[in-house]
């Protein structure tokens, strides 16, 4: 006896839909939990320029800040001081000067918080006009 005769062989049916929808819910988990920083990618040079140097202002003070956080003002070397002492130094130097610029030569390998600190001690002087100086690009 031949029961399978006028039976046709069912093969396996696969429905995509739900495995679509598996996959959008995984996608969409993956889009909301992932954390964009964007901070990894940034590579920059902060000392060049490609800007057109200014002329040398008559009433400007210089204060250069080296690498291992040492400062210069108007070409008197005053080490490594805290920020109520460098705006000292900044008053003397402005005392004479009428909206003085104070101008910033940071070193490349300078800290962050260097800068940071003349930048505080000329705000807390009234020192206004801050600028930074840097090389131009070849």
């Amino acid at each position: 006896m031949n029961f399978r005769k006028g039976r046709r062989e069912d093969y396996p049916e696969i429905n995509l839909i739900p495995f679509i929808d598996i996959l959008l819910v995984i996608v969409i988990f993956l889009a909301v939990t992932t954390t964009y920083a964007r901070f990894a990618e940034l590579k920059i040079n902060l000392p060049t320029s490609s800007a057109e140097q200014t002329p040398n202002q008559p009433k400007q003070i210089e204060v250069a800040v080296a690498e291992n956080g040492r400062y210069q003002i108007d070409n008197t070397a005053v080490g490594i001081i805290s920020v109520d002492e460098l705006a000292a130094l900044l008053q003397k130097a402005a005392s004479s000067l009428n909206d003085p610029v104070v101008v910033i030569n940071a070193d490349a390998q300078a800290t962050h918080q260097s800068v940071v600190n003349v930048m505080e001690a000329a705000r807390r002087v009234g020192l206004a006009r801050i600028t930074f100086a840097t090389k131009t690009a070849p």
